[in-house]
């Protein structure tokens, strides 16, 4: 991957890093290590537990995760579960990024409609 790649990839993902584990947190509940991992694999970037256990916090205090205690393992975690709050933020987030794609999609059709073709001496 070019090095521009890289470095988009990481800035988008940390922009919505909150989104993305929210977004993984509707599929299961999930400990921190897990969401670490799961980051990793899915976006190619890695954000470490002082990025993630942080952010995590944040959004149980705003009410779109909680958090309890897995005492069944061989060590207990404490695992997140997506709430009803966070899944409405979690939609209303959706649309808003899908209806920014296709506006940039469309500014950009527009664009190339509206250039000139340039005539070329030979």
């Amino acid at each position: 991957m070019a090095n521009y790649q890289k470095e988009i990839q990481t800035k988008l993902t940390k922009g919505l890093l909150d989104m993305i584990i929210l977004q993984f947190l509707d599929q299961e509940p999930m400990h921190g290590y897990q969401l670490i991992v799961k980051i990793r694999k899915s976006f190619g970037v890695y954000f470490g537990p002082s990025t993630v256990y942080p952010l995590l916090g944040s959004l149980e205090k705003k009410g779109y995760v909680k958090s309890c205690w897995n005492m069944d393992a061989e060590r207990p975690r404490k695992v997140y579960e997506l709430t009803k709050e966070g899944e409405t933020v979690l939609n209303f987030t959706e649309g808003s990024l899908n209806l920014i794609c296709r506006t940039i999609s469309n500014d950009a059709k527009l664009k190339v409609e509206a250039t000139p073709l340039r005539m070329h001496p030979t």
